[in-house]
Formats: structure tokens, sequence, C-alpha cells
């Protein structure tokens, strides 16, 4: 059976990576054993580590890295611009030349929950977990738990426990 995914050929894809139906990669990297879900799509320049999950119904746009083992939620939308417009002040179409990447960093062993939005210029640190629907507007700190609108502390990770 088809399986309708669309692969560019600029697409680096690691060792045993599964891609289910309807996903769209191009010019992008995606490690070894990682795992792409249905309706997902990552854009050029963005990189997925080795042993990742991103679930369904994600974006992962330019500017994205995501080290290893890293867990992404269902429907979890990167934004790499925090001022986006369609014109420029003369009312033609913007292109890639009127704007600037802002980068997003997801350091090793991160959680993302579903639903959750994710701002340029932010790192979330290793083993931290950003709860379901959150609006991520700051960086995380390492093992931290944050949720709400925007994102919040919750509390911290000890020494041992998960991740």
């Amino acid at each position: 059976m088809e399986t309708f995914n669309r692969i560019a050929p600029d697409v680096s894809l690691g060792r045993s990576v599964k891609i289910f139906g309807f996903a769209n990669l191009y010019g992008c990297t995606v490690g070894d054993e990682s795992r792409i879900g249905c309706f997902v799509e990552i854009q050029k320049n963005a990189t997925v580590g080795a042993r990742c999950k991103i679930s369904s119904h994600s974006f992962i746009c330019e500017g994205v890295t995501i080290e290893d083992d890293v867990f992404i939620g269902h429907h979890v939308c990167f934004i790499n611009d925090l001022f986006p417009r369609a014109c420029r002040p003369d009312g033609t179409l913007q292109t890639d030349v009127d704007w600037k990447v802002i980068p997003i960093l997801v350091e090793r062993r991160a959680t993302i929950g579903s639903g959750a939005v994710i701002l340029g210029g932010v790192t979330i640190g290793a083993g931290a977990i950003v709860g379901a629907g959150a609006v991520v507007t700051k960086s995380v700190a390492p093992r931290s738990v944050v949720a709400g609108n925007p994102a919040r502390l919750l509390r911290t990770l000890e020494e041992g426990e998960a991740p």
C-alpha cells in the first residue's frame, strides 16, 4: 500500500528511521531509529536526533534542532518567526530574504507534551518536561517541569527521578 509520504531527495535519514503516512520532509536531517508520525512536516535546515519520537500532526520548522532521545507529542508547533507578516510595507509578498530564522534548541531527553507551542529563540533544557498545551516563550532549564500559557515552572526533577 502506498504511504503518501513526501520525502525530498535532499533529506538525510539515519538507519532504521520509521516514517508513517502523509509526512512531508524536505532539506532536513533525521537521526538513527527515530520515528516520525502521520501528518508531520519537517522543514529545511531542521535536525531531529537519534531515537526521537515525533508524534502525529507536529510541525518542525526551519531552525529547529532536536537532540537525541526527545519525545514530541501530538500537534506540537515550533515557531521560528516572532513577527510574521505576509507582505512588505509596499504590499508585495515577502520572501525568504525578508525575515530571519530564530533558532530553537531542544536538548537531549526532553519531553514536549501534545499541543505545546514553542516560540523562537528558546532552549528546552536536557531532560525537561513541557506540559501539554503549554506556550513556551522563554528558555526552560534542564530537568524542569513547565506548563501553562505562558509556560511557568512547576518543579524541578530530583536526581534519579525520570527522565
